[in-house]
């Protein structure tokens, strides 16, 4: 007999929490008979799972305990999951005392075993989830998400993530397989592969085995048959050799897109960030890729006023971003988290009028960029894979170079491929009209 209990998530941060967060409501289902819920006061069970790589998710998450406190019908509970329950321990208890428990991003696993035990607290973050099958995720979309490596290994002065996540360890290859053969069973046609730095990936495994490649991953991957597409995120510019880049423009499954993070254009402030990379190793990846494939689109993070940076600095990183092009920039000013090496560069620091007008005039150079290329696409045919419908009569969908396409359909559509003729654009997003 099926149980009434009601499961509601809230996630901030990653992808990897959305993968994080589907693992949680699966593990629930299975074990302890939750089913979800869109409304947190139908709830017995709220989980928020955290992020912690920036400062506002942390401030954040005791604003909404609070509010999820208040709203909640009595009787249910309400747990603290992800990165900031890692940093943060049995202090969020401590603050909040009406948290039940307190899960941490390398603990997931363990769930099932805390979630009727008020005040636990687990939060290792010498836990090994890599050989942990999770139940199977009951989600309606028509990509996956799949973890191919838990934790991180590099020491990025400016990044929490190794003291929430721990150290790297690869899952096994035969599990993320078949984890992906399961997602394509229950209707996926495209899978995203998540890691703190993919192209690591094989470094180690728990089980003692031989080293192995992405590139071998990838191969593997894209064998499943009734795949279509393969993206990953994040790929670390410091791993990108010739092997993947070659098989990243030979691989048709692989999508056009890739996301390589720059964080600076300055080697200087490179090596503070401790990224293990130059600006001309940098634009030399990103200028192979393009010569190798003509319809790449490129993403990027950037973080402007890291201590140190000087206006040179800033200009180099302007000067890769007008020569590398990106099609999306995800944009930062630096923030100072607990934890991390460059909380000691206090001295250093950039004043904030600076680091303020200098996000500001990188975002706009960015936005002219656009302003030039989108327009391109209008009059040009794109293969789409709808993935949503959208209220107005429209879908939604992205190519295989992952830009944004609107056009007039019907739910029938939802998880095909269709051809669309570019009629107009916007910034970030395209729209037009399915053509046979």
């Amino acid at each position: 007999m099926s149980s009434n209990k009601k499961l509601f998530i809230q996630t901030l941060g990653c992808q990897m929490n959305d993968t994080d967060s589907q693992h949680i409501a699966a593990e629930l289902e299975k074990h302890k008979d939750y089913s979800q819920t869109d409304k947190m006061e139908d709830a017995d069970l709220i989980i928020i799972n955290t992020c912690s790589v920036r400062e506002k998710p942390v401030q954040k998450l005791f604003s909404e305990i609070g509010q999820f406190n208040k709203k909640k019908k009595d009787g249910a509970k309400i747990g603290v999951c992800g990165c900031t329950a890692s940093h943060l321990g049995r202090d969020i208890i401590k603050r909040a005392p009406y948290v039940d428990f307190v899960v941490g991003a390398r603990n997931i696993s363990k769930i099932k075993d805390v979630v009727d035990v008020k005040g636990s607290v687990e939060i290792s973050i010498d836990h090994d989830e890599s050989t942990y099958e999770f139940a199977t995720a009951k989600t309606n979309k028509y990509r996956a998400s799949v973890n191919i490596s838990i934790g991180c290994d590099k020491k990025c002065t400016y990044c929490i993530v190794p003291s929430t996540r721990g150290e790297e360890i690869s899952i096994p290859i035969e599990m993320i397989v078949d984890q992906v053969q399961k997602s394509v069973d229950l209707g996926a046609v495209e899978v995203m592969l998540l890691g703190q730095n993919v192209n690591s990936y094989g470094r180690r495994f728990s089980d003692g085995r031989e080293k192995s490649t992405f590139t071998k991953l990838l191969q593997e991957v894209s064998k499943v048959e009734g795949l279509e597409r393969i993206r990953f995120t994040s790929p670390h510019p410091l791993h990108m050799d010739d092997d993947f880049i070659e098989e990243f423009a030979r691989n048709k499954k692989i999508s056009r897109c890739i996301h390589m993070p720059l964080q600076s254009g300055s080697t200087e402030i490179l090596k503070a960030m401790k990224r293990g990379y130059t600006k001309e190793w940098f634009i030399n990846r990103a200028t192979k890729l393009r010569s190798l494939v003509p319809d790449l689109r490129i993403t990027t993070d950037i973080i402007v006023a890291f201590p140190g940076e000087t206006q040179e600095d800033y200009e180099d990183t302007l000067d890769v971003v007008n020569q590398v092009k990106f099609d999306q920039i995800f944009n930062f000013k630096y923030s100072p988290r607990p934890g991390t090496e460059a909380l000691n560069m206090k001295e250093k620091e950039v004043p904030d009028e600076i680091g303020s007008k200098r996000l500001i005039d990188l975002i706009e150079l960015h936005k002219r960029h656009l302003e030039a290329v989108m327009p391109s696409y209008v009059g040009q045919t794109l293969n789409v894979l709808v993935e949503s419908l959208k209220p107005n009569g429209e879908v939604c969908g992205f190519t295989d170079n992952y830009l944004q396409v609107f056009t007039s359909g019907s739910d029938s559509l939802l998880g095909k491929f269709v051809n669309v003729k570019i009629t107009s654009n916007t910034r970030t997003s395209l729209k037009g009209e399915i053509v046979e």
